[in-house]
């Protein structure tokens, strides 16, 4: 009579897919994902973006747009006035990408001699259009304006973050926000 001999097979600890967690974990974990950051700029030109069609998610502010560090900060309006030839006057709209990332879309307005500038109309025209459909826009130099694309395919509704206008604005101007003429930016801008 012949015996077998039986073989445990040991499991690996560090299998991966043993290790590995479902999608849905977080969801199921009773957690609550915080919105903490807040880009503010213009969409990347591979995004497709959705604008929200609510006024109380737009507002007209001064800003100045740093171009050192690409970034934007705003500008109270008394401090504004003291700062002729600095301020840009924008449109900060509320936009989120297709993976739900919210941003503030700073859209520039004509200058005090009104002259219109393509990059800045074309850059109206396409948060326009994207309140009502996903849209991307991507800079032409050449015709010195940004291409709007409009997805073609269907594309379900954004979710928006349970989020007000102004805490979307003070998560994304935490550190950019102009309240004096002693802001270090100003000294930056003054030389100093």
């Amino acid at each position: 009579m012949e015996i077998k001999a039986t073989q445990q097979v040991e499991l690996d600890p560090f299998d991966l897919a043993s290790l590995r967690l479902d999608q849905s974990f977080i969801e199921t974990a009773g957690v609550r994902k915080l919105l903490t950051t807040v880009p503010v700029g213009k969409p990347n030109s591979q995004d497709f973006v959705r604008v929200h069609p609510g006024a109380e998610y737009r507002e007209t502010l001064a800003a100045i747009e740093w171009k050192e560090d690409r970034e934007f900060y705003v500008v109270v309006p008394d401090v504004a006035k003291e700062l002729p030839g600095e301020c840009v006057f924008v449109t900060l709209f509320t936009a989120v990408n297709r993976q739900g990332v919210a941003r503030l879309w700073p859209v520039k307005l004509p200058g005090p001699d009104g002259r219109i500038i393509e990059w800045h109309r074309s850059a109206a025209e396409a948060a326009e259009r994207a309140m009502r459909g996903w849209i991307r826009i991507k800079a032409n130099h050449s015709l010195r304006a940004y291409e709007i694309f409009e997805a073609v395919a269907t594309v379900a509704e954004p979710e928006w973050p349970d989020k007000t206008f102004q805490e979307l604005l003070r998560i994304g101007f935490r550190d950019r926000l102009i309240s004096s003429l002693d802001h270090p930016l100003i000294a930056k801008l003054r030389g100093a």
